[in-house]
């Protein structure tokens, strides 16, 4: 693979660099553009010069021209090892450009977002309340489905037990959700939690000091041709991130895109330096599960898909009858590889306010480059498009429901779609303490 043909296309660079610029201006990235070019330039020329030598050194050594031949080979040795390391500095600059911005997401920061649409749940909508309501911890103590200080005991701030109901409302959930994508043609997956270093580079989140929000739990050693290399394993943010990876280097026929992913996992998150409210409860944790959507998709259907992809998050949230809105990020909020962003945000009665449960994105073939992911069209090999998004986050689930389904005496009523996964249970009551 050549530096033309992985990450940010050089070409593409080359031909239009103010707006590869400013789309990296957008998203309150600073990069030189113009010293990524001079880089290419050598290491364009340097390319030329090691061809040309390595000509000649054939040349001489079929005339059998010895101490001609050494020289060449002391200047092809000298103008390889100048190749390499120009090869490493390109390389290095290449992975700091950001995934441009699709021409319909607003520029700015996180006030220049687009409200799309709101929909209003038909039990209770976000203005429907005749009596203050209680936050998602108060309640789920009350209700014994929630146990905080126990798992401060245990692990530290910002965990939580979930038991009795609790549980039994994220099993509910997951069951939910995977019966509605597997009839949508999505391939149910449990991805392993731990990733190498090298694939966390590939997947581009970890860029501009994002890795300090993700877990390093080992150092790994992999044996590679009799040598040991370092290469440490952190712990998933997101399902997505094990299962893009899971296609590196790999070749898709045609006919298997779209291919569709429904994973379930655990997710790990620093989270430093967020406080205040966010960190009462499950809302804002360190560990939390989550069912996330991921497809490889030919670039023709990228949008189809992508907006088929939201419909399916926002019928969960319509089946749960909750109210809530959809969001398109502005630049400066979109992660490093993403191209477009909307958020589902979801009435939360404590807050009065809207707040994140779900994101829907495409990073078009961003990824697919820095982790070869291509597919077939005739003889041709392209890259695919990927895309992701929110199926359900678990806990943020759990606290709108609990928050807009509590009654006035602190009991919670259970959404009608998840009641036969919970024994027909219709109503959570407080337990006697």
């Amino acid at each position: 693979m050549t530096i033309g043909e992985f990450m940010f296309d050089i070409k593409f660079i080359r031909e239009n660099p103010q707006v590869v610029q400013k789309a990296a201006k957008d998203k309150d990235i600073d990069i030189d553009v113009n010293h990524v070019l001079e880089i290419d330039a050598k290491h364009r020329e340097l390319q030329q010069s090691v061809q040309q030598l390595r000509a000649e050194r054939n040349r001489f050594s079929r005339a059998k021209n010895i101490e001609e031949g050494r020289k060449i080979k002391d200047r092809l040795e000298k103008e390889e090892h100048a190749l390499k390391a120009v090869e490493e500095e390109l390389h290095n600059e290449l992975f700091q450009i950001p995934n441009l911005p699709l021409a319909s997401v607003p520029v700015g920061d996180q006030s220049k977002f687009e409200i799309i649409k709101k929909v209003s749940s038909k039990g209770r909508p976000a203005s429907g309340w005749d009596f203050t309501p209680k936050d998602h911890l108060e309640l789920g103590e009350n209700l014994d489905i929630i146990d905080v200080q126990r798992a401060a005991k245990v692990s530290g701030t910002r965990f939580a037990y979930l038991k009795n109901e609790g549980a039994l409302l994220e099993f509910a959930l997951i069951q939910f959700a995977i019966g509605k994508l597997v009839k949508e043609g999505f391939i149910p997956i449990l991805p392993p939690m731990l990733i190498k270093y090298n694939i966390t580079k590939g997947l581009g989140y970890w860029e501009r000091g994002n890795h300090n929000n993700y877990y390093l739990v080992t150092d790994y050693e992999e044996v590679e041709e009799g040598k040991e290399k370092e290469n440490p394993l952190y712990l998933i943010g997101t399902a997505e991130h094990s299962i893009v990876p899971m296609h590196k280097d790999e070749i898709f026929n045609k006919k298997e895109l779209p291919k569709r992913y429904v994973g379930f996992s655990s997710a790990f998150r620093r989270e430093a330096g967020t406080y205040g409210k966010d960190t009462r409860g499950i809302l804002r944790v360190h560990q939390f599960d989550k069912l996330e959507m991921v497809e490889f998709v030919k670039p023709d259907e990228d949008e189809k898909e992508r907006r088929k992809m939201l419909s399916m998050s926002e019928s969960f949230m319509q089946d749960l009858d909750l109210s809530y809105q959809l969001v398109k990020l502005a630049s400066e909020d979109l992660a490093f590889p993403s191209a477009e962003t909307i958020d589902i945000e979801t009435w939360m009665p404590s807050q009065k306010k809207y707040r994140e449960t779900h994101s829907i994105s495409t990073t078009t073939d961003f990824q697919a480059r820095r982790l070869n992911i291509k597919y077939y069209d005739g003889n041709e090999k392209k890259y695919v498009h990927i895309l992701n998004g929110t199926a359900f986050a678990i806990g943020r689930t759990i606290v709108a429901i609990l928050e807009n389904y509590q009654q006035e005496d602190g009991s919670v009523i259970i959404p009608k779609v998840l009641r036969k996964y919970l024994n027909n249970l219709k109503k959570i009551t407080p337990k006697n303490k």
